[in-house]
């Protein structure tokens, strides 16, 4: 069953959902490294887990006497997007932040994503493909099939970069939504199907993983495909927005 490990603070303004399986080298120095960005914001990381074996859950409960994390733990591994649905029902902030726990998302650019929010936005995707953005270490397949995966994407939002994972929003963007949680690009489907009027870009720059096995592979090509093909049916539709 799913439990939540609960700590007693101030309730935050911002949310931070991360999903992890077997992140227990990269959480504590994504935790401390989003405690020194958000320095005098009132915030919150949340640990969404799913049964690690290599105790990724304990090591982020560890670090709550230190910094505000709370922990949702998963039975097993039931995957990225419904991850994020069960973050987003734990979370008690009013702005969502959404990010990976390799630190292919620097915690340096969620300040950025929230003023984004707090100006006026709705939604703020951080962003390799506007001016200022980029990705680090990636080989020449990867990029390849990101490209052409956005590109595909952008026939459905109005964003450049359609499968980002990293992304704020205001909480009323996925309040009643009905969002599908199984997939991987669960970016494409907030964007998609989020309720909102604005919606802006980030740049930010992507470096690849330093710890741990890369999660992406042939499933997550066509679990995207598989999302496209429902998106692209649910618009013609009219079931969207």
């Amino acid at each position: 069953m799913t439990r939540i490990d609960p700590y007693y603070r101030a309730i935050p303004l911002i949310s931070i959902v991360v999903p992890t399986y077997n992140e227990a080298q990269t959480v504590p120095v994504l935790a401390r490294r989003l405690g020194a960005a958000l320095a005098g914001h009132q915030w919150e990381l949340v640990v969404v887990d799913d049964g690690s074996p290599d105790g990724t859950a304990d090591i982020a409960a560890a670090l709550a006497p230190e910094l505000p994390v709370a922990v949702v733990r998963r039975p097993g591994k039931l995957g990225l997007a419904s991850a994020v649905v069960d973050g987003f029902a734990a979370a008690r902030g009013d702005i969502l932040v959404v990010m990976d726990a390799d630190l292919s998302h620097p915690p340096e650019s969620v300040p950025a994503l929230v003023e984004a929010v707090s100006a006026g936005a709705d939604l703020a995707v951080g962003s390799r493909y506007v001016r200022g953005g980029g990705v680090v270490d990636w080989p020449l397949r990867r990029r390849v099939v990101s490209r052409v995966a956005c590109l595909m994407g952008n026939v459905l939002v109005p964003v450049r970069d359609a499968t980002s994972g990293f992304f704020a929003l205001r909480r009323a963007v996925v309040d009643g939504v009905r969002l599908n949680s199984i997939g991987f690009k669960i970016g494409f489907e907030v964007i998609a199907r989020g309720r909102y009027r604005r919606a802006v870009e980030v740049p930010y720059t992507f470096r690849d993983r330093e710890h741990g096995a890369s999660k992406f592979g042939t499933r997550e090509i066509v679990s995207y495909g598989v999302q496209l093909l429902q998106v692209a049916r649910d618009r013609a539709l009219g079931r969207l927005g």
